[in-house]
């Protein structure tokens, strides 16, 4: 059986979820928190945090903003220009770019920055994308570890020491770069946040053929080459309210295009439109903990009680782990085709990494899944 919060929808099974002796959740009272904040004087922060950056003769970019088109990084952007920081903008190519987010990159170019997008061979991609599925449950493995690895060999590349992140996933502090002590962004502390789900980059080297010179692109700068630039993050999530509906709309009023209708697994239409692979990626996250990205944005919405917390149970109900027979409009069949990988072959790969305690089951232990292939959890709230 799964507990949920009783503030949110997030089952405890969330990991690094805790719930204290009144059942509410450790990010519900971290959003209470924020009220006892000094917003000004953080913002104030940040602007000598900023100008401590900022080269006084233009002679190199001020900072570097990791982007993917989406929302959010538009609005990181959106800050930094309205700030008169010159930025060059870093992307690493994602893993199946949607024509939306095509798009959406071509509009953040066109807010007047300096860009450079690094596309990793997409035949080895395909290949780390099957051995992230296969062996830790997670398509997106590859694009999660060149995220935080390609903006930071960028920033050593072209010696721009600061990195402006967006949210602060852990709410807790600023980033290295407000660290009155070791504020170098080294290796240990990105490791944190990569997401790397136990398999390193170089037990890769061997597996379909994959060698140490097709990994550079995921692999971290040395932590010399990291301490002689001087390479330090900071995250915009500790120095302004970040919420990632207003962030749209700041985004929109710049040209930002959302989609058409909600997106499949989700509640809203204006996030994760970048990558044909993310409504896999959500899927196994429902597979593994019992919540996809419907429960994500009801509990962010339900805090900013701009969501009740029974309506937000219900959407989540019908909008949570369904099975990804498309997403964004391209079939299932299509995504996995690169990988290498049938449908048939998907399902049990499901199967494989779903946690069989907490959704229903038939008298002989299997699964029961309705026509569609979608499973039923064992609750959907406390009893």
């Amino acid at each position: 059986m799964l507990t949920y919060c009783r503030r949110c929808v997030m089952p405890d099974t969330k990991p690094d979820l805790h719930l204290d002796e009144e059942g509410i959740c450790n990010a519900c009272r971290s959003y209470e928190r924020r009220a006892e904040v000094d917003w000004t004087a953080r913002y104030q922060e940040l602007l000598t945090l900023l100008e401590k950056y900022r080269q006084p003769n233009g002679g190199n970019w001020d900072c570097i903003v990791p982007v993917s088109g989406g929302k959010d990084s538009t609005y990181q952007v959106i800050r930094m220009l309205q700030l008169g920081l010159n930025p060059l903008c870093v992307t690493s190519t994602t893993c199946d770019l949607t024509d939306i987010g095509r798009k959406n990159i071509e509009n953040l170019k066109h807010l007047g920055v300096d860009y450079i997008e690094v596309s990793p061979n997409p035949l080895v991609r395909a290949k780390l994308n099957r051995v992230g599925l296969l062996q830790v449950g997670d398509i997106s493995w590859p694009e999660h570890v060149g995220i935080f690895t390609i903006p930071v060999r960028a920033a050593v590349q072209f010696n721009v020491p600061l990195i402006v992140w967006g949210e602060n996933s852990q709410n807790e502090y600023g980033g290295p770069a407000a660290a009155s002590e070791n504020n170098v962004l080294n290796r240990r502390w990105l490791e944190e946040f990569g997401g790397l789900l136990g398999m390193r980059v170089s037990d890769l080297i061997g597996q379909e053929g994959i060698e140490a010179k097709h990994l550079i692109n995921y692999t971290y700068p040395t932590d010399e080459e990291l301490a002689r630039v001087g390479v330090t993050g900071l995250f915009l999530g500790h120095y302004i309210p970040w919420d990632g509906l207003s962030n749209t709309l700041i985004a929109c009023a710049n040209g930002f295009t959302v989609y058409e209708k909600t997106v499949e697994g989700s509640l809203v239409n204006y996030e994760n439109l970048d990558n044909y692979q993310t409504g896999i990626h959500d899927y196994f996250k429902f597979l593994k903990f019992g919540f996809g990205r419907a429960t994500d944005l009801a509990c962010l919405h339900i805090r900013r009680d701009r969501l009740t917390r029974r309506d937000g149970l219900d959407a989540v109900r019908r909008l949570d782990g369904q099975f990804p027979w498309e997403y964004l409009g391209k079939s299932l069949e299509d995504i996995l085709r690169p990988l290498n990988i049938t449908v048939d072959e998907f399902i049990r790969v499901c199967d494989k990494f779903t946690n069989k305690k907490i959704f229903q089951r038939d008298v002989s232990g299997a699964l029961v899944k309705d026509r569609n292939g979608n499973l039923t959890k064992l609750n959907y709230d406390n009893p």
